[in-house]
C-alpha cells in the first residue's frame, strides 16, 4: 500500500511539473444534407432517412474531450460524442430493410444513432508568436445503429468498429483571440470518414477559454452488409478549461 501511495504521490507531481490537463465541453444544433442508407447492399432497397423521412427536432448534440499536454509540443486527447437523430413519415415506397419488409405508405419510426469515442496523439510541429501547427493519429471507435420500426415490426442493423485517421491542426493569433482548423480524416478502400472544425476561440479567464465553430461530419461504408453515408453540419458552442 505505501508503494501504491508513493507512485500515485510521483504521478501528480510529474503531471504538474510536465504536463497540463484541459477539458473541453461543447455542443450545439445539428442538420444534415444526406443520410443514404441501403442495408443490406444491393439486394436491400436504397433510401435517404433524411430526404425521404421528417427529422423529429431540433436535433442537439454534445461532446466532452479531455487533453493532456506534455513537454510542451505533445499532446494526447480522449474524445467522447454521442449522436442520435430520430425521423418519422410515411414509408414512399416499399423498403426492404435488413429481414424485414416495409411496405409504402405505412408510418414507420426511424433512429440513427452515431456515437464516436476517440483516442488522439497530436505533436505540434510548427510554433511561432501566431501560427501554431500539428499532426497526429486518431484511433477512433464508431458504435452505429440504425432502426426502422412499426407498429408490427422493428428491425436494425448495429456496427460497433475501430477506425484509423490522420489528425491535422492550426491555429492562427490575434491579439487575445485565434482562429482555429482541426480534423480528422481517411479516405479509401471501403469508405471514408472525415470529421472537420473550423472556428474561434477567446480567453474570458486565465484558464477558461470560450469557443463557436462550424462542424462537418461526412462519410460512411460501402461493404457487402451496409451501405451509409451522410453529412451533418454542426453549429457549435463550447467551454475550455485548463486544469
Amino acid at each position: 500500500m505505501k508503494r501504491i501511495f508513493i507512485a500515485i504521490i510521483f504521478s501528480v507531481l510529474l503531471v504538474q511539473t510536465y504536463g497540463q490537463f484541459s477539458l473541453d465541453i461543447s455542443g450545439g444544433l445539428v442538420a444534415q444534407s444526406y443520410n443514404e442508407v441501403q442495408i443490406p447492399n444491393e439486394v436491400g432497397t436504397a433510401f435517404d432517412l433524411y430526404k425521404d423521412f421528417d427529422i423529429q427536432g431540433p436535433v442537439f448534440y454534445y461532446s466532452f474531450k479531455l487533453g493532456y499536454r506534455f513537454k510542451e509540443r505533445n499532446h494526447f486527447f480522449l474524445l467522447y460524442a454521442p449522436l442520435s437523430v430520430n425521423y418519422e413519415g410515411a414509408a414512399p415506397f416499399d423498403i426492404r430493410y435488413q429481414n424485414s419488409m416495409f411496405l409504402k405508405g405505412q408510418n414507420i419510426d426511424a433512429s440513427y444513432k452515431f456515437n464516436s469515442y476517440r483516442l488522439t496523439y497530436r505533436r505540434d510541429v510548427y510554433s511561432s508568436d501566431k501560427w501554431l501547427l500539428g499532426i497526429g493519429f486518431t484511433a477512433k471507435i464508431r458504435d452505429a445503429d440504425i432502426r426502422l420500426e412499426t407498429a408490427d415490426i422493428s428491425d436494425n442493423k448495429d456496427d460497433f468498429g475501430f477506425v484509423p485517421l490522420l489528425n491535422v491542426y492550426a491555429e492562427y493569433n490575434f491579439n487575445n483571440w485565434a482562429a482555429f482548423f482541426e480534423g480528422d480524416g481517411l479516405a479509401g478502400g471501403p469508405g471514408r470518414a472525415f470529421d472537420l472544425y473550423l472556428g474561434g476561440k477567446i480567453p474570458v479567464h486565465e484558464r477558461l477559454k470560450v469557443k463557436a465553430a462550424y462542424r462537418m461530419v461526412e462519410g460512411g461504408a460501402d461493404i457487402s452488409s451496409v451501405y451509409n453515408f451522410t453529412m451533418l453540419h454542426f453549429a457549435t458552442f463550447g467551454l475550455i478549461v485548463e486544469i
